[in-house]
């Protein structure tokens, strides 16, 4: 995690690379070809989950790519946390973790890996921002198995939400500083969804929240008497009958989402002299007709889902209608695949 952020001008190691995001309902995947002058997506995959994951990972090692991967973590085994430190450098700061991270994980230390980055070394008061990172051991190492068993081999871990913020940042360079303005990335997955407010390329606040799909989901089985796979459907694609009633139901639970969003803002807001001015959308349930417009509703904060494949170049036999309507379901896949 010591190189967070991947950025269109940096000098990249040419070849393949493959980020592989794990959700509870769907598995996404990304295979890049890089080099000097472009960024190319060779393969994608996106299959719903099943007792033999390894069945579906290993469908990603046709063909030339590297077998070697960048993984991702999120939820409750995992934890970002964004702290002043006294100034200091890198190796400084490793060891005064030592000693200092357990004030801010709800971990024991012994049961956690962690990691840490200065993001600006240069605060008031003689102080720097830092991010600190942590994931259990026993949740990671479950998951680097489901992947090994594949033959594919894990070569870095990131979090979701950092993943997040490096898709964004390569794909839209220019939502750069704006003087006392911030923007939030706001993912909703299946189980969970992600929280990041950026000022500038520079993440501030990360957060994990368990209002997700699967709620918008179970709220359209309840209240309209169908199984799970027909609410998924009309979820994603409501007919004309049903679209008014559908509109009502996502709205009741996008509210709730909105009030735990509208929570984080005002905490940020009130430690910084910025404030969140747009907020931009990805994620499976993305896709729902109208959410962003009902969201912006919710927050009084402009909404917009935004492509992670804007700047990435494809290869002449990808299907780009599908990859299209995947949209930003994409969007924590492709920022692991930019890891290299």
């Amino acid at each position: 995690m010591k190189k967070l952020f991947a950025t269109k001008t940096e000098v990249v190691r040419e070849g393949y690379s493959l980020g592989i995001d794990i959700g509870t309902s769907f598995v996404k995947a990304v295979k890049l070809k890089r080099s000097k002058e472009k960024t190319e997506l060779c393969s994608f995959l996106l299959e719903p989950i099943q007792i033999d994951l390894t069945a579906i990972l290993k469908k990603l090692t046709e063909g030339p790519a590297s077998r070697f991967t960048t993984l991702s973590v999120s939820g409750a085994s995992s934890i970002i946390r964004y702290i002043n430190f006294l100034k200091m450098n890198a190796d400084e700061l490793k060891n005064a973790l030592k000693f200092e991270a357990q004030k801010y994980i709800p971990f024991a230390l012994a049961d956690v890996n962690i990691d840490s980055c200065i993001l600006k070394p240069d605060l008031a008061d003689n102080k720097m921002l830092v991010l600190l990172a942590a994931v259990k051991k026993d949740y990671l190492s479950v998951r680097l198995k489901s992947v090994a068993d594949s033959g594919i081999k894990v070569n870095t871990v990131d979090l979701d939400s950092l993943a997040l913020v490096n898709s964004f940042i390569y794909n839209y360079p220019q939502a750069g500083p704006v003087e006392h303005q911030a923007a939030a990335l706001i993912n909703i997955g299946h189980s969970v969804t992600n929280l990041n407010i950026i000022e500038g390329q520079i993440p501030q606040l990360s957060r994990d929240i368990n209002i997700a799909g699967k709620n918008f989901t179970q709220k359209i089985v309840e209240i309209l008497e169908l199984d799970n796979n027909a609410a998924e459907q009309l979820k994603l694609n409501p007919d004309k009958d049903r679209m008014t009633k559908v509109i009502q139901i996502m709205e009741s639970v996008l509210s709730v989402l909105a009030a735990e969003l509208r929570t984080s803002f005002d905490y940020y807001e009130s430690q910084s002299a910025s404030s969140v001015k747009k907020i931009y959308l990805s994620g499976g349930t993305s896709l729902f007709p109208g959410l962003n417009g009902m969201l912006s509703g919710l927050l009084d904060v402009e909404v917009v889902c935004w492509d992670p494949f804007a700047q990435v170049a494809m290869q002449k036999d990808i299907d780009i209608a599908k990859i299209k309507d995947a949209g930003g379901q994409f969007a924590v896949a492709l920022g692991l695949a930019l890891r290299g």
